[in-house]
């Protein structure tokens, strides 16, 4: 099976020794895209900027990798406080498509940097 790092300069560059994400088998595996600032590395503060931000920064690359929100077929939400679930749900509603894609939430997850939440995805590449 052949595959394909996905790199691109329109979200956060990975942490530590990881993709962006992996194309494989007609599907993008997405790492966990947090709410950074690409252009300045800045973690905005609150749930709200940060899930916004990682949402954009998960769209990025997800067309990097040919496929897009609309090819989501899973994904996880990892956030650091469970009484943050209503805005998350709210703000990750309006990005998804219809049917939106299967999804775990598993929360009071300690992430690093101090980041409130991160969000890994696997979408199928779209076709052309």
């Amino acid at each position: 099976m052949d595959r394909q790092a996905v790199v691109t300069g329109q979200a956060p560059p990975a942490l530590g020794p990881y993709s962006q994400a992996i194309v494989a088998g007609g599907f993008v595996f997405c790492s966990g895209t947090a709410g950074i600032d690409p252009a300045t590395g800045e973690i905005p503060h609150g749930i709200e900027a940060q899930t916004r931000l990682a949402l954009r920064n998960l769209d990025a690359v997800l067309t990097a990798a040919g496929a897009s929100m609309a090819t989501l077929v899973k994904t996880t939400i990892f956030y650091s406080d469970v009484d943050d679930f209503a805005t998350i749900n709210e703000i990750y509603a309006s990005h998804m498509p219809d049917p939106p894609p299967a999804r775990s939430a598993p929360a009071n997850v300690r992430l690093p940097r101090g980041l409130l939440i991160s969000i890994d995805a696997i979408a199928v590449v779209q076709a052309g």
